[in-house]
């Protein structure tokens, strides 16, 4: 899947915007049957995240440990790969939630 340069260049700035972003997740759930291209990723929690500044994200809990990931839970923002590589060997890197 090649992406077009201005849609890295927006999505770039959406993430140095977001990075360092603290919340706290307002509801998840665990994904065991993922769509293409995140079947190495799977099983893995997605949550929805009310961010400090008022913004509201939904992104996959990263370094998180399943027994005690919550509603409410702190977090913050962090860049991560996101899929697996493309076919022209390009790593797509977004953003994710780590708990505090």
């Amino acid at each position: 899947m090649h992406q077009s340069p201005v849609k890295v260049w927006r999505n770039q700035k959406r993430i140095r915007r977001l990075l360092g972003q603290e919340g706290a997740i307002v509801t998840w759930t665990m994904i065991h049957v993922p769509p293409q291209g995140f079947s190495s990723f799977a099983p893995y929690p997605i949550a929805v995240v009310a961010l400090d500044n008022g913004e509201t994200i939904t992104a996959q809990v990263v370094d998180h440990n399943e027994t005690t990931l919550r509603i409410g839970q702190r977090v913050v923002v962090v860049l991560r790969r996101v899929m697996e590589p493309s076919s022209d060997g390009v790593i797509p890197y977004g953003v994710k939630v780590k708990p505090l």
